[in-house]
């Protein structure tokens, strides 16, 4: 009996933390948010996440805030003379019915003016509130890890 209760406490462990690190706002799902171990003296740290809408109609992300920068800014990568740079942007669109990667030279969130670095050491978690124009404010937990995830879902 032990040896079974074991089994599958092992198998359904992995998924609650699983779960735990998705998000729901209305219709929208919010994937794994996470940032890279910051390096040291590094004045800026990107976050990352996947934003799925299941409804009908669209929505945006109109702005995000962390207790740990003073500012945390909406970016986008754009191809502009033969280079790749990042541009500040006001939303991001999130149609219905599709996801919206924030990856690595792609959409991101950069955060500036850190103000708590201790939080952003591999293992550790801070929070984040992502502001959308109608499914509202949903806070999330934004994972600090090593490496960027093999694969986001």
């Amino acid at each position: 009996m032990l040896k079974k209760a074991l089994l599958l406490a092992a198998f359904l462990l992995p998924a609650c933390f699983a779960q735990a690190h998705e998000y729901k706002a209305g219709s929208l799902l919010i994937g794994h948010p996470w940032s890279m171990e910051l390096p040291p003296n590094a004045p800026t740290v990107a976050t990352y996440f996947i934003i799925e809408n299941k409804g009908d109609s669209a929505d945006r992300l109109i702005g995000v805030d962390t207790p740990i920068a003073g500012q945390a800014q909406l970016h986008e990568h754009v191809h502009a003379d033969g280079l790749m740079k990042m541009q500040h942007v006001e939303a991001v669109d999130i149609p219905a019915g599709a996801k919206v990667s924030f990856a690595p030279m792609a959409w991101h969130v950069m955060l500036l003016d850190l103000k708590d670095r201790s939080k952003l050491r591999v293992g550790q978690r801070f929070p984040m509130t992502l502001h959308f124009e109608k499914a509202g404010d949903v806070e999330v937990q934004v994972v600090v890890q090593k490496q960027a995830p093999e694969h986001q879902h």
